[in-house]
């Protein structure tokens, strides 16, 4: 649940810093976020939600 919800919230602040240098307009933005939300609803959910989960389990494993 943290990681996801971190993964949410930059992925929120990265559409905000988008829209406000123009790199992306409202109409795109709007349309982003709904397919996002659709995709969510799928039987794709599972195996992004997986992937996701595989990244992170593996930069948390990475040592510096």
């Amino acid at each position: 649940m943290a990681i996801s919800l971190s993964v949410v919230l930059l992925l929120a602040i990265i559409l905000v810093v988008l829209l406000r240098g123009g790199s992306i307009k409202a109409g795109p933005a709007v349309v982003a976020v709904l397919f996002g939300f659709f995709l969510a609803s799928t039987g794709m959910a599972d195996d992004i939600q997986r992937f996701l989960d595989s990244i992170a389990d593996t930069l948390n494993s990475i040592q510096f």
